[in-house]
């Protein structure tokens, strides 16, 4: 049986050395058959100007002994995450970054490690006066009408019932009483949809960069922590 992680935003190498040896030693028992799972803001794949350190970071994740995936976050390259081919794989679409890093495109359900997984990247820059459209950060961040859509129709063929819920951002009610941001269209399809008709046990994003957990565990946002998720349940 598979064993499932997961983890928050890296920031290409900002924040990657949580990944490593001495960070998280538990990884020396792990195999490809084991998935760690990125919450977004991968970011590896950015300015084709820094192309060997971008190569060096993604070689030392793909000789991990494990197998990373990551949804898309809103700080990602776009146009050059899409350079890469779709393929299908445990029941969506997804694109190999290298042969063990693959990213989870967005509206699907994937079948990994026996659980299922609605995945469901992105979310709104709010940095964008700091940014350049096109050079820093992408309209494709922010899903598409058709993305929503695709979404709803691979829900529906679950019945509307999946085992966990991955994200970058988060819905309405957590945003606004939690953490006090605007909700926007995205944030309003996670609260509207996925909150009100879709059954799961638990919910996991990334993006906010601390980590909490409400009293249930059954929303969960998680930045440095690496959470290994149990049936009803996870452990750090």
């Amino acid at each position: 049986m598979s064993r499932l992680f997961v983890t928050g935003d890296l920031h290409g190498e900002i924040d990657i050395s949580k990944l490593s040896n001495k960070a998280w030693p538990q990884q020396k028992e792990l195999t490809k058959e084991d998935y760690l799972i990125i919450l977004g803001d991968f970011g590896l794949i950015w300015n084709e100007n820094f192309i060997n350190t971008e190569r060096y970071w993604l070689q030392w994740l793909e000789e991990k002994p494990f197998t990373t995936l990551f949804i898309p976050g809103n700080h990602e390259c776009y146009p050059r995450l899409r350079e890469y081919p779709l393929e299908s794989w445990n029941g969506g679409f997804v694109r190999h970054i290298r042969p063990s890093v693959i990213m989870l495109e967005r509206g699907y359900v994937f079948e990994i490690g026996g659980k299922t997984f609605f995945s469901m990247g992105g979310a709104r820059s709010t940095d964008k006066a700091s940014r350049v459209e096109g050079r820093t950060w992408w309209p494709e961040e922010m899903p598409s009408k058709e993305e929503y859509d695709l979404a709803a129709a691979n829900l529906e063929k679950y019945n509307n019932n999946v085992d966990y819920i991955i994200t970058h951002c988060g819905p309405n009610s957590i945003i606004e009483d939690k953490l006090k941001l605007e909700r926007d269209e995205l944030t309003t399809f996670f609260e509207n949809y996925v909150n009100k008709f879709v059954i799961f046990k638990q919910w996991f994003m990334g993006h906010y960069h601390f980590d909490c957990s409400t009293r249930d565990h059954k929303y969960n946002i998680v930045y440095d922590d690496i959470l290994e998720l149990k049936d009803n349940d996870f452990i750090i």
